[in-house]
């Protein structure tokens, strides 16, 4: 009989919205499937993780490693801000739950990969702060800009050389970078693609989104990979 493979439990923040499905049109927690393909074909097993409940490293402790969604601004005020006319309305429920679910991540050194808006609540929780608007990244609702970025240094270098092209849908960036974050690739423009943490077993923000293209597994591969090691 052959032996099974360990599949990592990978969870997945996910979105509350008015949803219909069947008869249905409520509201639910939601997400979409290429960060399930996505997980599951890198050799993981995906959980969706809700913005209710509470979420802290006690919670979380079951998982292997953790995924932060893309999706909706970030509140400003969550990095003591106001928010500027071009920032969309505020999501608390999801801010509140990525925010505590990244400091439980970080307390129990669990690999995380921020996508897009994901990489800005790492920013956040980090004591970081956003330029709310940038021209450039967002063409067109649901269109994602393909941008040619610069890889400097770090794990991401090790995953994808020294540049590649990524599909971009975003209007806010990193501005102050947070604690212990470091700088790993950007834009021609100069706006921040991607972060580590330092001294983090594997922690990687990424503004563009991966989840777009199931055929290239290169960074849920290696987060795949970093909570094998952390099982």
């Amino acid at each position: 009989m052959a032996l099974s493979v360990f599949k990592p439990l990978i969870g997945i923040s996910t979105y509350l919205e008015r949803t219909r499905f069947g008869f249905w049109d409520v509201e639910a927690a939601v997400l979409y499937r290429g960060y399930l393909d996505c997980v599951v074909r890198a050799g993981g097993n995906p959980v969706m993780l809700p913005p209710v409940g509470d979420w802290n490293a006690d919670s979380i402790g079951f998982l292997d490693g953790l995924v932060l969604a893309g999706g909706a601004d970030v509140d400003p005020a969550t990095y003591g801000a106001e928010a500027a006319p071009e920032t969309g309305a505020p999501r608390p429920d999801r801010d509140a739950a990525e925010l505590a679910l990244v400091h439980a991540a970080l307390k129990n050194d669990l690999p995380l990969l921020g996508v897009c808006r994901g990489m800005q609540v790492l920013n956040v929780a980090l004591g970081g702060t956003l330029h709310q608007h940038v021209e450039g990244h967002n063409p067109a609702p649901s269109v994602f800009e393909h941008t040619e970025i610069t890889v400097s240094d770090g794990v991401l270098a090790e995953i994808l050389g020294a540049g590649t092209t990524v599909r971009c849908h975003h209007h806010q960036a990193l501005d102050r970078l947070g604690d212990g974050l470091r700088v790993v690739a950007t834009a021609p423009d100069g706006v921040v693609e991607a972060v580590e943490l330092d001294g983090a077993r594997f922690v990687v923000g990424v503004q563009s989104h991966p989840e777009q293209d199931v055929e290239d597994l290169r960074l849920f591969e290696a987060l795949i990979a970093a909570a094998r090691r952390n099982a």
